[in-house]
């Protein structure tokens, strides 16, 4: 069975949600985010997405794009990503990883050498937001040959294509819950409930929010209706403010004391 499917299971019996925050691979630097992976499944993940830093991002809201730009500069690729996962899983990372990367870096390395690569390393799903469903079929077949589930997005806007998107799907069901890109928002759609709950009616599958969700609020009203809950510019944020803590090896257990106690007080009901 994919870890995803087993960790969706035993939460299901539990009555639980899954949390599955973002973090971008390489920011600060790659050795620290092996212990941000560390930090955040003590404090709770579920599941972790790794977001692929990439120049020209079309889902990605400010506080993700200044991310992506850092991780850049420290010359981080799908490949050394990739390699930074397999070390947090030997460094004692237990819980599923997903990769968030456009389709650009995954063509460069070559899609079957990519999927190699991701199933050495553990990863256990991926998220490519700009391919399209129609033109997704060497990917899936790939997904399908090393285990690795595609999640498909599905928005407020495509209502009308949801039963033709997630009639293939595995893992879980990725819903967007505004409009627009990735970023902190002060209010949820009026609406993604009553989404939420046609996705899951309409997939049979595990429905996950992402995109806006900042708050313990905003985590916890979610939580009542989805399957998961995506926290990703709050996470990545609360770790640019402490950037100087993370880069000092000296000061980095005084940062991750403080991206657990953020975690944990986001989560909390």
């Amino acid at each position: 069975m994919n870890p995803l499917d087993h960790s969706f299971a035993t939460l299901k019996q539990r009555g639980g949600t899954a949390f599955m925050p973002f973090v971008t691979v390489g920011d600060p630097n790659p050795e620290c985010t092996v212990d941000i992976l560390l930090t955040l499944q003590e404090a709770g993940a579920s599941m972790i997405e790794l977001g692929i830093p990439y120049s020209d991002p079309l889902a990605d809201g400010p506080v993700i794009q200044r991310s992506s730009q850092r991780a850049l500069k420290n010359s981080v690729t799908l490949t050394s990503a990739l390699e930074c996962a397999q070390l947090a899983k030997q460094q004692g990372l237990t819980i599923p990883l997903l990769l968030f990367t456009y389709y650009n870096p995954l063509l460069q390395l070559g899609l079957h050498t990519a999927f190699e690569r991701m199933s050495v390393a553990g990863i256990d799903g991926i998220i490519i937001p700009d391919l399209p469903y129609e033109e997704n079929e060497r990917v899936r077949a790939l997904s399908e040959t090393f285990g690795i589930h595609l999640i498909p997005m599905v928005a407020l806007t495509s209502k009308d294509r949801v039963p033709k998107i997630v009639e293939r799907a595995a893992g879980f069901i990725y819903c967007v819950s505004s409009f627009g890109v990735t970023g902190m928002r002060s209010q949820l759609h009026t609406e993604l409930e009553a989404f939420v709950r046609y996705v899951k009616e309409v997939s049979g599958l595990p429905a996950v929010v992402g995109f806006g969700i900042s708050t313990s609020e905003q985590y916890r009203e979610v939580s009542r209706y989805a399957d998961g809950v995506v926290v990703g510019s709050a996470i990545v944020h609360a770790i640019e403010q402490q950037r100087e803590l993370w880069l000092d090896p000296d000061s980095r257990a005084e940062a991750a004391h403080s991206l657990r106690s953020f975690t944990e007080h986001l989560i909390s009901k």
